[in-house]
């Protein structure tokens, strides 16, 4: 009976498994793989992937990826993109059929990652909403329109004398240590309430320095509207290399939603030396300062991708501002060069401003903006139209009173003046001004209003005005922003109220004259 009871659970067993084994279709997968043939900094050389092409993926042992850059008759070479320490000669490689892409969505919103979408912030896996390529074409020239609303910096020096425009590149240079990435962390913390989400891409930078940047972001409660991708200064090279494209495409998506981007890139001259390390190990032939031949292509290729969308493609644009670092103030270099030729003007930070005390450290006759008078609000075009003018006629009157010439008063009153147009561009870290604040100065500028303030109360008369701004009426306030001239009357009335805020200093200056005499 036990027998019989056996036998019967065997045959039902067996039964089951052979309808398993018929309902089940065995598919067929093809898969090349190919295997290491050596490993150095940063780069491997494999052989066996006959049908590998140029930027296509391959995985490693371990997840390890790495893009296909030499496609050569016998062999590839790889860039790595992670650590490779424990990759061997003779280790299997495997297609992927796929090129490199990135996570993108509003799930990166708030978060730090690293190229490859890694979260580095500790808060959890990242959100993506889809995938895309990390090198994209860039928009056909139909498909944009001109560059018309500004981005307001909050920086006055920017805003009124060098302006940007939603869709523009400009560039930021300057020596180590004058505050380039000052300029830009301003930039971003004025982008709140104002409609723009921002990408701040860190290529090779100090892991401190980066941190310091994330701690001001999130302190100041920029980091909620700002992605930060990072590389750091000990990652292999391939990271930094893929850093700033994988950065433009998350920003793309932003973009093709119809939403204004901003973009930094901080900065690329790293971006550079990491290109041409990887160009060297691979034995492609150096050019100018042992920069491969397509250095000009790469930066190019990632900058044309920022634009201005038009209303067919939803009116999203993408505001680049690269940062290069320049050495002994030479901006003829070779790099400096190829990209003040591909964006749409720069920044000059000098060094010598700097050690003056005059931050930001904008040297106004050295930068320009060629697309953004063209965005500036008009109130700017009103009050500061004739201000870089004056302002470069004092710094070269400075220049010549240095040598103990006597003056006569109209040149020792723009000498003055010019002083005054110094103080008021001056401005403190992480203090960006408002529009209606930063109108109110520049016209209390131009109508000479600062020029009986003493020179060392500057800054208090300055934070004066400032403050009395925000008496400026909503109606008022509401018309700065608009692309209508500014009038008579509300020239007058913001005028009206820098007088007042400035009637405590100017008679003290009175009394001082009186004094002396």
């Amino acid at each position: 009976m036990e027998t019989e009871n056996l036998q019967t659970v065997f045959d039902s067993a067996f039964s089951e498994i052979r309808q398993v084994q018929e309902s089940i279709t065995p598919q067929l997968k093809l898969r090349e793989a190919g295997a290491i043939s050596s490993v150095a900094t940063g780069i491997a050389k494999v052989s066996g992937l006959p049908g590998v092409g140029f930027d296509e993926l391959v995985t490693f042992p371990g997840g390890l990826s790495g893009i296909a850059f030499n496609v050569d008759e016998d062999e590839i070479g790889v860039v790595l993109l992670g650590d490779y320490w424990y990759l061997n000669a003779g280790d299997e490689v495997e297609r992927t059929g796929r090129v490199m892409d990135v996570g993108v969505g509003d799930g990166l919103l708030g978060r730090v990652i690293d190229p490859l979408g890694r979260a580095l912030d500790g808060n959890g896996p990242v959100v993506f909403s889809h995938r895309l390529p990390i090198e994209r074409p860039a928009p056909p020239i139909m498909e944009r329109a001109p560059v018309t609303v500004p981005l307001q910096t909050g920086l006055k020096v920017v805003d009124a004398l060098i302006p940007i425009g939603r869709g523009q590149r400009e560039l930021i240079l300057g020596d180590r240590q004058t505050g380039k990435t000052a300029i830009v962390l301003d930039t971003i913390l004025n982008q709140r309430d104002q409609g723009v989400l921002c990408v701040y891409c860190a290529i090779g930078q100090r892991a401190s320095a980066v941190a310091k940047v994330v701690a001001t972001l999130r302190e100041k409660g920029a980091l909620e509207y700002t992605v930060v991708v990072v590389t750091e200064g000990n990652d292999p090279p391939g990271l930094a290399y893929i850093a700033p494209y994988a950065a433009t495409s998350i920003a793309e998506y932003f973009m093709e939603t119809g939403r204004d981007v901003l973009i930094v890139y901080d900065d690329l001259t790293h971006h550079a030396r990491a290109y041409r390390e990887l160009s060297l190990l691979l034995r492609r032939p150096p050019g100018r300062e042992a920069f491969p031949g397509d250095i000009f292509y790469i930066h190019s290729r990632l900058l044309e991708r920022a634009t201005h969308l038009c209303k067919e493609r939803g009116g999203g644009s993408l505001t680049a501002l690269p940062v290069i670092e320049t050495e002994a103030q030479d901006i003829s270099a070779y790099i400096p060069t190829n990209l003040i030729s591909i964006t749409d003007g720069q920044i000059y930070l000098s060094p010598s401003l700097f050690e003056l005390g005059v931050l930001p450290a904008v040297d106004v006759g050295k930068s320009v903006s060629r697309v953004g008078g063209k965005a500036q609000l008009a109130a700017y075009r009103a009050v500061a139209g004739d201000l870089k003018l004056a302002y470069a006629q004092f710094e070269e009157l400075e220049t010549f009173s240095r040598f103990g010439a006597r003056l006569d008063e109209d040149t020792r009153r723009l000498i003055e003046h010019g002083r005054r147009i110094r103080s008021c561009l001056k401005q403190p870290e992480f203090s960006p001004v408002s529009v209606p604040a930063q109108i109110a100065v520049l016209l209390a500028l131009t109508a000479e209003l600062f020029d009986d303030v003493p020179s060392e109360r500057m800054v208090e008369a300055e934070q004066s005005v400032i403050k009395a701004a925000t008496e400026i009426t909503a109606e008022v306030s509401k018309r700065l922003y608009t692309a209508d001239k500014l009038s008579d009357e509300d020239r007058e009335a913001i005028t009206r109220i820098s007088r007042s805020a400035l009637a405590g200093f100017q008679p003290a200056r009175k009394e001082e004259a009186g004094m002396k005499k």
